[in-house]
């Protein structure tokens, strides 16, 4: 396990191929195919592709990608939490996605504050960008609630409405603190 980030509940940690079982059934989940979409991954086998060309392949290229959220106490996944760099976004945006049993815990708030912290404070990125559906109301308060402010309101290319908020590390200081 490659740990890049301890809450007081939570390990987020980088995934490996070895997690395939719980990705399958996180982008199954109700609250991903509702506000992220169906990725057509319904195997192992296609869960471990997923895997490599989305999350060990922006490791490699960015140093960051979206890592895996385990509770602290027994390693079980719960969700993931992490860092995007979008092609189409000028700023790295800050993703997540948890199962529906383990939301309205605090634990995307925990794990998003600290991953926000870590990409202002560690990596020095000078603005994180967070992007969601005009529709996914718990994402927004959340991203509000992380210190990102509503940035603007457009339509993307496959038509959906969406939000985008961001965060800017203060000119000023050299550290952020984040409520």
């Amino acid at each position: 396990m490659n740990a890049v980030l301890t809450t007081d509940r939570l390990i987020i940690r980088e995934a490996s191929l070895g997690d395939a079982a719980f990705i399958l059934q996180l982008v199954n989940d109700k609250g991903w195919l509702t506000y992220i979409g169906d990725r057509n991954i319904k195997t192992i086998p296609a869960a471990e592709n997923y895997i490599q060309k989305s999350l060990l392949s922006a490791y490699k290229k960015d140093g960051f990608g979206l890592f895996l959220v385990a509770l602290k106490n027994t390693n079980t996944c719960i969700g993931m939490c992490g860092l995007v760099n979008r092609p189409t976004l000028d700023n790295i945006d800050i993703g997540f996605a948890f199962l529906n049993e383990s939301c309205g815990k605090g634990y995307g708030y925990e794990s998003a504050k600290a991953t926000i912290d870590y990409a202002l404070n560690t990596l020095n990125l000078e603005k994180v960008l967070g992007i969601t559906l005009a529709t996914n109301i718990p994402s927004q308060k959340l991203l509000k609630k992380i210190g990102l402010t509503l940035e603007k309101e457009y339509t993307n290319d496959e038509g959906e409405e969406m939000i985008m908020y961001g965060v800017e590390r203060p000119k000023h200081s050299t550290k952020v603190k984040i409520f």
